[in-house]
């Protein structure tokens, strides 16, 4: 079901399978080709499918993050972004402060006063569907954040009958059976029923914590669900009040809410936040059943953090129904970007999923969660040096699914001083490669510990396509690499202005391309930019 990693057709194309492609690919160059509903789809050029996350963990509060995001959608399709990833776009249980993923109410989409407030952190529910609205007219689709392991900020306490846990071992008991106070009732008063009228209460979750002290519920068949990641023991408890999805209330309510969100908002997809935590088989249900009432494809991407392993797992578990971001990639170009030139760059898909099962891997460089002006960042720095470098191998390789940061392109607003610096005109010059050239078979040249390359041949439906891109985490210099004999005697530039001249493209179609120290360069077909 789900094998958007690439390529979209604009309007929706029709789905293929990963076989076809197979088959296929060497004739239409369509390997990793996104799911598409339109079967006049199928007769247009293919477009490199790009997800933005549309925010970062500093984004102001002021409550124009939607209207921003509507405005920008003309800009965001030019430089060729098919996908933008929203934030939780529900009331969250610090009001406006709340990024999203401290989730009180689920149905609340910035309509209803609770928690001191009637918009979202990044606005109203109206001002949401403008924005979709705005970004679906420029043929841009809209992935939802899926939020569901935990509620926060519960209207009212009761007395629950409960056991501490060893926050490191969920499975050990630390206490016997206690009668504690548990923030679990949530009633959603100022929402009054509307949407659902679905109540909260403590049977309804596994546990909760209590200043950091986590509490398993005792009283009655309750236990931490499973299958789940095995790290601390069970992984199930996260955080707040961790939802039973072995109660077949909660089970019902949360698909019945997913698919009045994707409905409600038009979604065309959705990124499920922390699926190591959540019950294996239910995320696998979540989506097939949305997909079923909705009847869309809703491309879905899950972030399970960890291995190479992990992820495998996680897929044949959820009989591959979504993809995965791509975290041991980012886990290379973090220790590549801090090694000071000793990176071995002919490693850089060792352990990764995009090397491993590329139609399954959204390959992304950072995230909310890892940027590096948090003080709770998963994972080490990528370094700013590196990055483009980094992009430049996501957006013009042809594994893979990419997703670009929004912190990454218009910078960030850390606090106490530390931010991300924004890379939009280095970044530019690359999306615009991936929309324009970064088609065609490709040729690896990852011959050298320090420099290494590839290239795109172009396809006939995509005039002046085609590209080589060089990258080098030390010193620069050239290496000569085939572009396609469809390309003899054409002159060639590198798009970003790292380098200045041109590359004839010699009779048999190869070409010499230079780089320099610690940089990249992607040469293109003078005049296809």
């Amino acid at each position: 079901m789900d094998s958007f990693q690439g390529r979209r057709g604009r309007g929706r194309g029709i789905a293929i399978g990963l076989a076809f492609l197979v088959c296929l690919s060497s004739l239409f160059a369509l390997s990793f080709v996104n799911h598409a509903t339109d079967k006049a789809a199928a007769q247009q050029e293919p477009v490199n499918g790009v997800i933005m996350q549309y925010f970062e963990w500093y984004s102001p509060n002021h409550g124009n993050h939607w209207n921003n995001m509507g405005a920008d959608a003309s800009h965001l399709s030019d430089i060729g972004i098919t996908a933008v990833w929203i934030p939780p776009a529900y009331k969250g249980h610090v009001g406006t402060n709340d990024v999203g993923y401290g989730v009180y109410d689920l149905y609340d989409l910035g309509e209803f006063n609770q928690k001191g407030t009637v918009r979202t952190k990044y606005g109203t529910k109206a001002e949401l569907q403008q924005a979709v609205s705005s970004l679906k007219s420029n043929q841009i689709d809209v992935y939802g954040d899926i939020v569901v392991n935990h509620l926060m900020g519960a209207d009212e306490n009761e007395d629950v009958l409960m056991r501490e846990v060893n926050p490191y071992n969920r499975y050990e008991d630390i206490s016997g059976d206690m009668i504690r106070s548990a923030a679990t009732v949530y009633n959603y008063e100022a929402r009054n029923n509307t949407y659902s009228s679905f109540k909260w209460r403590w049977y309804h979750f596994d546990g909760i914590d209590d200043y950091g002290r986590i509490f398993r519920f005792t009283e009655g068949p309750k236990g931490w669900d499973w299958e789940v990641s095995t790290e601390n023991g069970n992984y199930d408890y996260l955080m707040g009040a961790d939802l039973d999805f072995d109660h077949p209330e909660v089970v019902n309510e949360i698909k019945n809410w997913g698919v009045w969100l994707t409905n409600e908002i038009g979604l065309d997809g959705f990124r499920l936040d922390a699926v190591k935590h959540i019950k294996f088989d239910f995320m696998r249900d979540f989506v097939q059943h949305a997909r079923n009432e909705t009847g869309k494809e809703l491309f879905t991407v899950g972030e399970y953090i960890g291995g190479l392993n992990e992820l495998q797992h996680y897929l044949n578990r959820a009989d591959r129904t979504m993809s995965l971001f791509d975290f041991p990639l980012r886990t290379n170009f973090a220790q590549a970007s801090s090694s000071h030139g000793y990176y071995d760059m002919r490693n850089l898909a060792n352990g990764t999923l995009v090397g491993a099962d590329p139609v399954k891997a959204v390959t992304f460089v950072e995230n909310h969660d890892t940027q590096p002006d948090r003080d709770d960042a998963h994972g080490d720095a990528v370094l700013e040096w590196f990055k483009p470098l980094a992009y430049a191998y996501i957006l013009t390789r042809e594994q893979g699914y990419p997703k670009v940061f929004y912190g990454d392109y218009y910078g960030t607003n850390g606090t106490n001083g530390r931010h991300i610096n924004p890379l939009r005109d280095q970044l530019d010059p690359i999306l615009l490669a991936r929309k324009n050239n970064a088609y065609g078979t490709q040729h690896d040249y990852f011959d050298h510990p320090d420099l290494v390359g590839w290239t795109r041949e172009g396809i006939s439906s995509k005039p002046n396509s085609g590209l080589a891109t060089l990258i080098t985490n030390r010193l620069g210099g050239t290496k000569t690499m085939y572009v396609g004999s469809q390309h003899a005697n054409e002159t060639w530039i590198d798009v970003t202005g790292n380098r200045s001249g041109s590359v004839t493209i010699d009779s048999t179609g190869h070409g010499t391309f230079s780089v320099n120290d610690g940089s990249v360069s992607i040469w293109v077909p003078s005049g296809s930019n």
